[in-house]
């Protein structure tokens, strides 16, 4: 594509932005050299991208610096960045819209930006949506069951489960709320719904499970189920009882209505129960007691760790991870060295830094890595070039119309795209998952096009025709550099693309950009960039 004449009037723009500063910055004069740095910028880059919501310039350099070991102490020590409490002072009454423009926010300028990317994969894993009834006016409930999941991103496994499954929000997605035990007289039994799916999605998965993710095969070859209907009912028997916090009667839904749900005893099966893999739960037990020893159960099944495990690598490093990657990883879910169980910072830690996701892309190209999903594509873009706006704040409240996606707003528990989804063609001929791929209607991928090119070629800083809520690219740096369309190349290559472009890409760009002349530098950096975020090649994380 080539930009149209009135980009020459928009060159002459950038001469009245005046002197330009450097906003891509190298790391601190301070940092100390660490042991482990990246082998290059590139890597860094590679590493980030996976690990973050999108590196920049100074990222980059700095992690060179630091080195690996260094950074995932810095991240791990880091606060976490809550929603909740911000949210909860805008008194945004029923408006999602807020929590949705906060989430942007911290994803793009949160320091803790490792536990936020973990929060956001287990988000999709552990799936609620305002796209549910019961949660559409729940802005700051739904930011509160966010923030569980940013909490538990570097804690355990079990706790995480119990935090989930005590959550209103989960409670009401899932109708785990006010679920009560069997009354015939009235024609009540347990609901099913949240039994199944903390089992199926959020825990064990439908069949038994190898230590890397395989299926497991009886003896004539078949799959064999992991738990059936029984196990269903039990596990609904188990949760029954539990209602919000602060409920003053059984139908009471209290303001605010985001904290742990409690037990209320009279609505509690209190029966004996046999679930998962035969486990016997005694009669005579308490709610909470029932829940406790269940997701005990649960946790220490021995499908828990590739299943989570693999997923995890889905999200954060590619579609496709090989059996022994995922072993791997697993082990450590397994075992993180000191003898826990379920550590999730030392998962993420195994995953990120297997051989497999830091050399995948060169021992097999051919099948590493993964599509990136839409809504990361636009965080790329925006944390490459500190995207900000006049007031300070990120407004996209609605993303899902061309991206697809939005924070909590899966159309399902199942998430946007499932695991497993391979798309017609090659890559379901070569047996490869492409999961982002579910959501890549003919629709989307045009409006996806055309949203990148809004923010590509007018989404600058300085535009004299955006508003104070627009979020703009800050691209001091890269008017530096226009004149040298193969240095401006080489820099994009490496904050967007980890330097993966290919010759073919590159001399197709180069050539577009050289038919400017070299003082079109604002012409020349926002069409090489809204090439490079709509290509079929930046959509691949590799």
């Amino acid at each position: 594509m080539r930009v149209a004449g009135r980009w020459r009037v928009a060159a002459a723009i950038v001469a009245a932005l005046g002197a330009s500063a450097c906003s891509g910055g190298g790391g601190d004069s301070g940092d100390v050299p660490g042991p482990d740095p990246p082998e290059s910028l590139q890597q860094s880059s590679r590493f980030l991208t996976q690990a973050t919501f999108g590196p920049h310039k100074a990222a980059i350099e700095r992690l060179a610096v630091i080195g690996y070991t260094a950074w995932f102490d810095e991240q791990r020590s880091r606060p976490p960045t809550l929603h909740r409490p911000t949210l909860e002072a805008m008194d945004p009454e029923f408006d999602q819209a807020p929590r949705v423009n906060l989430w942007w926010k911290v994803a793009l300028r949160a320091p803790d930006q490792l536990r936020q990317r973990v929060a956001f994969a287990l988000s999709e894993i552990f799936v609620v949506s305002d796209a549910s009834g019961g949660l559409e006016g729940q802005p700051v409930q739904l930011a509160e069951y966010y923030d569980v999941l940013v909490r538990n991103a570097f804690g355990n496994y079990r706790e995480l489960l119990e935090d989930v499954t005590l959550s209103p929000a989960m409670g009401q997605y899932l109708s785990m709320l006010r679920n009560r035990k069997a009354d015939p007289a009235v024609n009540i039994r347990p609901d099913e719904n949240y039994a199944r799916e903390v089992m199926q999605l959020f825990s064990v998965g439908l069949v038994m499970l190898e230590p890397d993710g395989e299926p497991a095969l009886d003896g004539q070859g078949a799959t064999i189920p992991t738990y059936g209907q029984a196990e269903v009912e039990a596990l609904a028997r188990v949760f029954t009882g539990w209602n919000f916090a602060d409920a003053q009667w059984w139908d009471w839904t209290p303001d605010p209505s985001y904290a742990p749900m409690e037990p209320w005893e009279q609505y509690h099966d209190t029966g004996d129960k046999t679930i998962l893999g035969g486990h016997y739960i005694a009669a005579g037990q308490s709610a909470r007691d029932d829940l406790e020893e269940a997701l005990d159960v649960l946790a220490a099944h021995p499908n828990v760790g590739p299943f989570i495990s693999k997923q995890l690598i889905q999200r954060l490093v590619t579609s496709n991870p090989t059996p022994e990657y995922v072993a791997r990883v697993a082990a450590v879910f397994a075992d993180d060295g000191t003898g826990e169980r379920g550590d999730l910072f030392e998962v993420v830690h195994a995953i990120l830094m297997d051989e497999e996701a830091r050399q995948g892309h060169v021992t097999m190209p051919a099948t590493f890595g993964k599509v990136r999903e839409p809504l990361l594509r636009q965080t790329a873009l925006w944390r490459a070039f500190d995207a900000t706006s006049a007031n300070g704040e990120v407004s996209d409240a609605w993303p899902e119309w061309y991206l697809g996606q939005a924070p909590l707003r899966s159309p399902s528990v199942f998430n946007f795209f499932q695991p497993h989804y391979s798309p017609p063609g090659v890559a379901a001929q070569a047996g490869l998952a492409a999961p982002e791929l579910q959501i890549a209607t003919d629709n989307l991928v045009t409006e996806t096009a055309n949203m990148m090119l809004w923010r590509t070629l007018f989404g600058w800083q300085g535009n004299p025709w955006s508003g104070p809520e627009d979020t703009q690219l800050q691209l001091d740096y890269e008017l530096t550099i226009a004149s040298d369309s193969a240095a401006l190349l080489d820099h994009l290559d490496l904050v967007l693309m980890s330097g993966s472009m290919s010759s073919e890409m590159r001399t197709a760009i180069q050539t577009v950009l050289d038919a400017y002349p070299t003082n079109a530098g604002l012409s020349r950096v926002v069409e090489a960039l809204y090439l490079i975020v709509t290509s079929p090649e930046f959509c691949v994380q590799k």
